[in-house]
């Protein structure tokens, strides 16, 4: 009898922990001959370990109609392309779940406009998606569109910031409070006495931007835990434009000359580094957020000192897949799932895979 999609996709899989073919763990379920008793029990053990049935995808995928997943993230932008990370991951599991009936469609929505979100929101649910993938950046209207989701029934998982008390299937990405918290301590390593730290939210709408806040408020009470005496200040710049930036930032650094690291809550870290090149300020401490081709340059040139990655990829792959297991009902899905927290520097970023 032929395998389905299904059943390969759990045979290669034991065969992959088993260090065997695929042969081989079909002659074990079979129970054909040609198998030592060593490597027929350690397929057995795999096999009960992962709950493996062989008709039990079949029996599934012969009950359901064809099923359908919705995206709805921030597009790819001039500033960033921070976004285009989560979506080869969305794209990757999309292709490997299409042959169980899967569909996924992305949309997509202008970080700098609560307006886009809004209508972009309201197109995928025109289509009744049977899942649903977000990535929350306006809070009022993350937990509206949340709520919806949750009155129809329909399956949500939340990618790169969570919102709290919502009834979500999972969050997968980043503690945002522990990340911050990470750049207090590599700072700490650095600072001396009497030096001053800055911390900068660049943001159009930072009240919406309620993970740049968990991260800075994690930020913070790193120090605060610490009893030590440094000063931190905070930039709060709502324009995202090179001009502007510099403007805000050479204000601050005048009046505060003891400023000798900064924090920068979010992947535009560019910006600021961008503008420290130009005003030969090499004697700053500079750490922001993610692995983008702007900030390895500027991580290359030295401008920039770390960068804290947090496998954006990764959690687009790992959301679809979450819902995918849970509609299907192969395993439990957990409620949160933390990226590990990376800390990338110019000696080990060719070596990264984000």
């Amino acid at each position: 009898m032929k395998k389905t999609g299904a059943e390969l996709t759990g045979v290669k899989e034991i065969a992959r922990r088993a260090n065997v073919s695929i042969g081989t763990v079909d002659r074990v379920i079979h129970n054909r001959k040609g198998v030592s008793d060593e490597t027929r029990q350690k397929i057995k053990l795999i096999i009960e370990e992962l709950d493996f049935q062989p008709n039990k995808m079949a029996s599934l995928l012969a009950s359901r109609k064809i099923l359908n997943f919705a995206v709805l993230i921030p597009a790819v932008s001039t500033e960033t392309d921070y976004w285009s990370y989560p979506l080869n991951g969305i794209k990757q599991a999309a292709t490997e779940i299409k042959q169980f009936g899967v569909t996924v469609k992305s949309y997509f929505y202008d970080l700098d406009s609560v307006e886009s979100f809004k209508l972009s929101a309201e197109e995928m649910l025109k289509h009744e998606p049977h899942a649903v993938l977000i990535a929350p950046s306006f809070v009022e209207e993350s937990i509206t569109l949340a709520q919806k989701i949750q009155e129809l029934d329909i399956p949500l998982a939340f990618i790169n910031s969570d919102l709290p008390n919502q009834n979500n299937l999972t969050y997968i990405g980043p503690d945002l409070y522990q990340s911050g918290r990470l750049a207090a301590q590599l700072i700490n390593f650095t600072i001396q006495q009497n030096d001053k730290v800055l911390a900068i939210n660049i943001s159009s709408d930072l009240k919406n931007d309620h993970h740049l806040l968990r991260k800075e408020h994690g930020f913070k009470k790193f120090f605060e835990d610490a009893g030590k005496p440094t000063e931190i200040l905070t930039l709060n710049i709502n324009e995202t434009k090179v001009a502007a930036v510099e403007k805000a930032l050479m204000e601050m650094l005048g009046n505060q000359p003891e400023i000798k690291a900064i924090f920068v809550t979010n992947s535009r870290v560019n910006i600021i580094a961008e503008i420290l090149k130009k005003r030969k300020r090499d004697d700053i401490l500079l750490i922001g957020y993610d692995f983008l081709k702007k900030n390895i340059n500027y991580l290359v040139s030295g401008q920039i000192t770390f960068l804290i990655c947090q496998r954006p990829k990764e959690q687009g792959y790992l959301g679809i897949m979450a819902l995918y297991k849970h509609l299907f009902k192969i395993s439990e899905v957990e409620k949160s799932v933390y990226m590990p927290i990376d800390i990338i520097t110019k000696e080990n970023y060719q070596f990264y895979n984000s």
